[in-house]
């Protein structure tokens, strides 16, 4: 095919975009994504026993603020990836500050404990497995979140790809508050920081192959 006839093609009784269509999209990955993943862990980790007694203490709902505030700026970054031409703006500049603030009441919380304690606040019990078991619970929101921006018109692929496995991530990370036990700021400023790591990773890397269009 020539490339005029390409373009007559294309330009043939076009077709606008519904209204909302990215809204839609991503609510329906949202949706669909963090059922999957609460699916999952049920299924396969189980909820905490004590979690009614957690639920009454300050520590566990800023725990779930991390992720929760890493999830909110992703998905409006990956909205607006999700169309060409559109800029990040002050986006950019909100992912790092749940981050710098975890870390800032790590460092307060270490510095103020005995040295024997330190480790203890930093490793938990469960850092072995608490990336894994995160990466793991965000595979039905990356496969949402990747549905979402195939169907629209990302042009950063990378940089798309990334919001979308930072979006996943963060999911996993809010799913899997439900479980995890640990409640320290240095073991959340860590390993939670490294399970939503993995996937962003991922999707930075899979985001030119996936996204192309």
């Amino acid at each position: 095919m020539r490339t005029d006839q390409l373009i007559d093609m294309l330009a043939r009784d076009p077709e606008p975009v519904p209204a909302g269509a990215v809204r839609r999209r991503h609510a329906l990955a949202l949706g669909w994504g963090l059922a999957g993943s609460a699916l999952l862990m049920a299924v396969f980790l189980g909820v905490r026993p004590d979690l009614r007694e957690a639920s009454q203490q300050s520590m566990f709902w800023m725990k779930l603020a991390l992720p929760l505030a890493l999830l909110a700026a992703s998905v409006a970054g990956a909205m607006r990836l999700s169309r060409p031409g559109i800029a990040l703006g002050r986006i950019a500049a909100a992912i790092p500050l749940p981050i710098l603030a975890v870390w800032a009441l790590a460092a307060v919380v270490l510095f103020g404990a005995a040295p024997a304690e330190r480790v203890v606040l930093l490793f938990g019990r469960t850092w072995s497995s608490c990336p894994f078991n995160i990466a793991f619970l965000s595979v039905p929101f990356f496969a949402g979140a990747f549905w979402a921006m195939k169907g629209l018109a990302p042009t950063r692929l990378a940089v798309a790809g990334g919001f979308a496995g930072l979006m996943a991530g963060a999911a996993g990370a809010l799913v899997y508050c439900l479980h995890c036990p640990e409640m320290s700021p240095a073991f959340l400023g860590t390993w939670y920081l490294l399970g939503m790591a993995i996937p962003a990773t991922a999707g930075a890397i899979l985001g030119p192959r996936l996204l192309r269009w």
